[in-house]
Formats: C-alpha cells, structure tokens, sequence
C-alpha cells in the first residue's frame, strides 16, 4: 500500500484490517465494566454485563446518533459495527474492541466526511461483498467530524447512563 501514502500497521485486534483516516470519527472509550452491572429479577443478585452487552450498547450509542440527529436508520447486522442501506448493507461504522480484565479498549470509527475511495483498496473488516458508506454519502451534504463528536458523546451518555470526561491528550 506504499504507492498509496499510507501505513500498513499491525494490532492485536480482529476483523482483519481496517481503515482510519480523516473524516472519520474515531472514539476509543476507557470503561471498567466490572462498574456496569443489573440487579437480576429478585433485585438481590447482580450480574456483570460483560463485553456482549458492551459492544451492543456501543452500536446503540452509533445507531441513535445517526437517527435523532441525521434521520439516518442504521441497524446492526451478524457483522459487528453499524450498517445503513438495506438490503445493500453499507457499513457506515466499524467497529474493534478489546478488554483487559474488563477494562475497554478501542473502540468505533464512524464515516463522517471520508474520502470512501480509501476502502477500494482493502476488503473492510474481512467482509467481501459488502459497501462502505459516510453520514455525507447518505444526506449528500458534508458533515464533519467536529459536528458530529458532540452528538455522539450526548448519545453515548444516554445509552451508558454515564457522564463522559473529555481529556486532552497532551493531559494524559
């Protein structure tokens, strides 16, 4: 991929490979998940939500950001992220998590404003015969990173019943 400017870089997540470039927001959420647990039906026991639920709140978070501020229906598929299009299926965000004694890493990159001729050069995710699309691609205007990042981090909020420190990364 050299003539194309860009950097093949091996990680220790699955899916096979990926992409990350501008126009997309990329959001790599920290959690503890031994601190999201649910009373079981006699409200005595409590039971971890583990990775499962993790990665489908996460969706949630992608799939209510796209609808209540861009109209845009996604859905989830037997394929993580989110997708939009059906029957087509047009992965809009991809999605890589991890854990560490339940602690999170990685995370999603949702398309905004990318340049979607990117993802002709790799098969996305491993998944063959599938599309890739943006939030501009889908209400063909631009939406950028900068617009979206609020709406996301309000839905994630909502979605993990949780309020979300933003950090500097010159902070950390």
């Amino acid at each position: 991929m050299t003539n194309l400017g860009a950097e093949f870089v091996r990680s220790n997540r699955g899916g096979l490979i990926t992409f990350h470039g501008p126009g997309q927001l990329v959001a790599y959420p920290i959690l503890n998940l031994a601190q999201f647990f649910r009373s079981e039906q006699s409200g005595k026991r409590l039971k971890l939500l583990g990775m499962k639920w993790y990665i489908d709140t996460l969706e949630e978070v992608v799939i209510q950001t796209l609808k209540n501020h861009f109209a845009i229906e996604g859905f989830r598929s037997p394929h993580t992220g989110v997708w939009v299009d059906p029957p087509e299926e047009k992965k809009i965000c991809a999605m890589g998590v991890h854990n560490s004694d339940l602690v999170t890493c990685h995370g999603l990159a949702l398309n905004c404003d990318i340049d979607l001729s990117w993802f002709d050069h790799i098969v996305p995710c491993g998944i063959e015969g599938k599309g890739v699309t943006s939030i501009t691609n889908q209400l063909q205007k631009t939406i950028t990173v900068q617009e979206t990042q609020s709406k996301l981090v309000k839905e994630f909020e909502n979605c993990f019943s949780c309020i979300v420190d933003e950090v500097d990364i010159k902070d950390i």
